[in-house]
């Protein structure tokens, strides 16, 4: 049993979490007649300066020419991340994307217990030193073109289409502020007919995904829950980090709400906390997801 120990943390810290992979989805999401987005959806970077690997296999991923990015927040993961942030996104820029914050987009990491895991949502550290936020954000904005979707609306131009987004702050903080939503959807204006509607979040709490239905999304999209990070072959998920169902802390599925049933990405995410640096049974991933017209007769989850 030793020997097995040993081996599953060589294959978990020493090789695993540097398999870098890119799940691809197609997702038919789109009015009837419109022609695909791809959509290069990012999460959970956690990055520290010295991740050389997963900087250039973030700048690497430029080269899948996609029409959106969304960034689903968690990018830093210490106090000097963003010089690796520069590195690892610098490629995208000019592409039209959104992004919206992860708790550790604001405070650094800090060490766990990992079994506290097992008894709910984690806290926050009381003592976590503060990350500069602003200057993420100004990376973001004004050298790559995102739109900052904390707790606010948009509307953009994607591959010729119009596409709408709203989107919270991090529900993992209680952030999120849904009531202020409605009346920002409001002064958008009448929707283009057509055009389709993202709400995005970092975490996948089910009141935010209930509310984002209710708003008339099409398709949400999240991160945070690392797709487990440590997961059990032939299981799966044993933990996520909210109160999203297990089953549904990773990949594709379908979230039903109020009688909709709309597509949901959650993105296991390509990074850890410095504090934790492993996987196992769940590799580090982004998404391509490739969204497509609907049936006329009607709306699917999509396939992978």
């Amino acid at each position: 049993m030793g020997a097995v120990g040993v081996a599953a943390a060589t294959w978990g810290i020493g090789i695993e979490r540097y398999l870098f992979t890119v799940r691809t989805a197609t997702v038919p999401v789109l009015s009837p007649g419109s022609a695909p987005i791809r959509v290069l959806h990012l999460s959970d970077a956690h990055m520290a300066p010295w991740q050389h690997r997963k900087q250039q296999w973030l700048a690497s991923l430029a080269t899948l020419e996609p029409d959106l990015v969304v960034n689903t927040g968690d990018n830093l993961g210490h106090v000097d991340g963003l010089t690796g942030i520069r590195r690892a996104f610098a490629p995208l820029a000019g592409i039209p994307g959104v992004f919206v914050h992860g708790s550790n987009d604001v405070h650094a990491p800090s060490p766990r217990n990992p079994f506290k895991y097992f008894m709910g949502p984690s806290k926050r550290h009381s003592k976590a030193p503060r990350l500069d936020t602003a200057a993420m954000d100004d990376f973001f904005t004004d050298e790559l073109g995102w739109t900052d979707l904390d707790n606010t609306v948009a509307r953009l131009t994607v591959a010729g289409q119009s596409v709408d987004f709203f989107g919270v702050d991090d529900p993992h903080r209680g952030w999120d502020r849904l009531d202020e939503l409605p009346d920002q959807i409001t002064t958008l204006g009448p929707r283009e007919p057509g055009a389709s509607v993202l709400g995005v979040a970092h975490a996948p709490y089910q009141r935010v995904l209930n509310e984002f239905i209710d708003l008339g999304a099409d398709m949400l999209i999240a991160g945070h829950t690392h797709g487990g990070q440590v997961c059990l072959p032939g299981y799966g998920t044993i933990v996520a980090n909210c109160d999203i169902p297990l089953t549904q802390a990773k990949g594709l599925s379908t979230w039903s709400h109020g009688g909709r049933s709309v597509p949901l990405n959650v993105s296991a995410g390509c990074g850890t906390s410095i504090y934790a640096p492993v996987r196992f049974a769940c590799r580090p991933e982004a998404s391509l997801l490739t969204l497509v017209a609907r049936p006329r007769f009607g709306n699917s989850a999509g396939s992978m």
